[in-house]
Parts: structure tokens; C-alpha cells; sequence
């Protein structure tokens, strides 16, 4: 097949019915068309992987995939490919997501038409998205503590005392507001359709250069969700946290201390999913969030 990939890397999800059988088929599919075939280290620990398929692959680790292969398939739902993202996204290769999941905002390809959706994105036939992401820096006593990326959003919350948490909110190092509130969200586009939606936070367009700050529970009613550039560097200063967390697309956290800042602006290098040439960013919305169907 003459194709712009040649090394071709797949993530699979854990515990997934059925999912030695899909990855079956892929492999099988990949190499048939010549191409190499890495297979993520996590899938063959946890058994996603026939032994048998593994014969004339290479195994790697999610940033080894990164630094390795020319594309990424994940095989899995949403949380999956959020978790591959972040760790393929500092060498700026594509992704493409085959459903295995239930909802699948970002796995857009349904695993029955699976091949038959990759045949021609694999021949160069495609419709390719940036998406931006969140890079946080949790700042202690002048000091870089963590640092972290995000493709859904980076979120502030509470932790199990219960209580609310305290804070103040700079953009650009101009004050915004003091807030007394279970936390709250900093999202990208990609992140709007997630928490922040549940939060109250608006539905923002994928390919969108922006963030919004969506508070979770404010204390004052009058706290509204802010849409900003992502050019904006946002800050936030913990000034009474308990035992708050800063959370990651919900998969990774840090613990916060009083007085810790947390600084999150938008990431060197967006994520460039790849999709069939039939993808429609509305249609999937309708499909997801069931909205009505067109009348006439």
C-alpha cells in the first residue's frame, strides 16, 4: 500500500469484552498491507493481546509509541484515548480512535466497520483535527512542584473532608475573582462536552483556540462560567484548600497545599487526531447528546 504511515502503534483497553478478538483483526488487517506494528506494553501485560499476534511486533511503552510509530490507533473508549494522548502528545504524532467504549466523543470509528473506515485514512484519505492541550505547573514556595498535561481539562476540586475550598483566580496576572466553591474547571474545547458540561460549562467547537473556567457549586450564584483566548496564562492561588486535588481528564492528580499556585496555559504542541472523511463534529454531538434530528 503506498500510505504516509509505516509504523502503526495500538493501545488497547484493559478489560474490554472482546477486545483480543478487535485487536486481532487490526493486527492481522496492518500487516497484510506491509505495514509495522508496535502494540502498547500495558495491553500485553493485561492480556488485550492474543500471544499469537505478537509474533512480528515490536512492543513499547505509550511514549515509546510516541517517539516510534508515524500513527497511533487506541482501541478502547474515551478514557483510553485520553490517556494515550497525553503521553504521545510531546511528539506531535497522529491519533485515530476505534470505539470500544459506549460513548466516544474522540473514538469516532465503531470497531465492526473498523477496517473498512481505516482502509482508506491509511491511504492518505482523511480529515485531520488539532486539538489543544492544558499544561499545568503546580508552583510550592516559589519552586516548580509537578507539572502535568491535560486534553479534557485540568480540574480544581475538593477533597474528601467535604468542605469548600478557597481561591483566587488570575488571568494574564490580572485579578478576576475570590471564590469559595466545591473547585473549579479549566477546560479545552475537547473537554466542554465532559465535566464541564455536567458543570454548566458551554458546548465549545473542537477546533476552538480557547479555555473556559466553570466553577463546580460556587458559593455566590452570580459566578458564571469565563470563555478566554488559550494565548491566556491562567493562575490559580490556593488560599484555603483542605485537602484539595488538581485532577487530569479525571485519571491523575496532585494533592495541594494552602498557598500553592497552579499556573495552566495552553501547550506547545496540539494533538492531531486523524478522521474518515465522513466525520461531521455536529452529527456526532446529535448522535451523543441525542438531540433532535432535522425535520426538513
Amino acid at each position: 500500500m503506498n500510505s504516509p504511515f509505516h509504523n502503526i502503534g495500538i493501545v488497547t483497553r484493559p478489560n474490554t469484552p472482546d477486545i483480543q478478538d478487535t485487536a486481532h483483526t487490526l493486527i492481522t488487517f496492518l500487516k497484510q498491507h506491509g505495514f509495522t506494528v508496535y502494540l502498547d506494553e500495558i495491553g500485553i501485560r493485561e492480556g488485550c493481546i492474543y500471544t499469537q499476534d505478537t509474533g512480528g511486533c515490536h512492543i513499547a511503552n505509550k511514549t515509546e509509541l510516541g517517539q516510534y510509530c508515524d500513527l497511533v490507533a487506541v482501541l478502547g473508549g474515551d478514557g483510553t484515548f485520553l490517556s494515550a494522548a497525553r503521553e504521545i502528545a510531546p511528539r506531535a504524532v497522529p491519533i485515530i480512535g476505534i470505539n470500544q467504549g459506549h460513548l466516544g466523543f474522540l473514538t469516532q470509528i465503531p470497531r465492526e466497520y473498523m477496517t473498512d473506515k481505516l482502509l482508506p485514512v491509511l491511504e492518505g484519505k482523511y480529515l485531520a483535527e488539532e486539538r489543544i492541550l492544558i499544561e499545568a505547573a503546580l508552583i510550592r514556595e516559589g519552586k516548580t512542584a509537578e507539572r502535568a498535561l491535560a486534553l479534557n481539562d485540568a480540574v480544581l476540586s475538593r477533597g474528601g473532608a467535604g468542605q469548600m475550598i478557597e481561591f483566587e483566580v488570575f488571568v494574564n496576572q490580572e485579578f478576576v475573582y475570590t471564590q469559595r466553591s466545591d473547585g473549579l474547571i479549566v477546560s479545552t474545547p475537547t473537554g466542554s462536552t465532559a465535566y464541564s458540561l455536567a458543570a454548566g460549562g458551554p458546548i465549545m467547537q473542537a477546533g476552538l483556540h480557547a479555555f473556559t473556567l466553570v466553577p463546580i457549586c460556587p458559593q455566590s450564584m452570580t459566578n458564571r462560567p469565563i470563555a478566554i483566548p488559550d494565548t491566556s496564562e491562567i493562575e490559580i492561588l490556593v488560599t484555603q484548600g483542605g485537602d484539595a486535588r488538581v485532577h487530569f481528564d479525571g485519571q491523575t492528580h496532585i494533592d495541594v497545599q494552602n498557598l500553592d499556585r497552579i499556573t495552566i496555559r495552553r501547550y506547545r504542541n496540539p494533538l492531531r487526531i486523524l478522521h474518515p472523511t465522513d466525520y461531521q463534529y455536529f452529527k456526532t454531538l446529535r448522535q451523543k447528546l441525542h438531540w433532535g434530528e432535522q425535520l426538513v
